[in-house]
């Protein structure tokens, strides 16, 4: 959590990309721009779906065999079930340190099933901002701890808490 140039001790939310921090209070166009970014991943998943047809008739005109054509058809499907499903979950799971080590090596799937994770983005816009559920937990957290530690400080100095009585001062006569 960053600090927020108003407080400088209460902790800000984190944005998300094409949302900033909207998806805290759902202001300023959040709905809009979630239907709008939905809408616009599925138009990039079709004219990429346009782009891998006029790729697959290439490797037909190419005339490279049966077995070939297959294998990149298995490996584009492939690909893109992988993408959409590690896209997906990431959007409602935070990674394990074993997950968030393998994510690297999972660069090129998600190149190459790049169909899925647009899908995987589209669904989740659906639902919120991708991202969002994750952030708020992370925002809410944080803003409980900077909650229990302003309490903490506001308590009156003067009074002693534990030992005999409960915040009563001895008289000094």
């Amino acid at each position: 959590m960053r600090e927020s140039p108003n407080t400088p001790s209460e902790p800000t939310p984190e944005p998300i990309r094409f949302y900033g921090t909207t998806w805290v209070d759902h202001s300023r166009g959040y709905a809009l721009r979630r239907l709008g970014l939905g809408v616009g991943a599925v138009v990039a998943a079709v004219a990429g779906a346009f782009v891998l047809r006029f790729a697959y008739q290439g490797v037909q005109v190419a005339d490279i065999g049966s077995w070939a054509t297959i294998l990149l058809v298995v490996a584009f499907a492939g690909c893109s079930a992988m993408a959409f499903a590690r896209t997906l979950t990431s959007y409602t799971r935070p990674l394990t340190e074993r997950e968030a080590a393998a994510e690297s090596s999972m660069h090129s799937i998600r190149l190459i099933g790049f169909i899925g994770v647009l899908l995987a983005y589209a669904l989740r816009t659906c639902v919120e901002a991708p991202g969002e559920g994750l952030l708020r937990k992370e925002h809410e957290a944080a803003l409980a701890r900077h909650e229990k530690l302003r309490n903490a400080r506001t308590r009156n100095p003067a009074v002693k808490r534990g030992g005999g009585g409960k915040g009563k001062r001895k008289n000094k006569s």
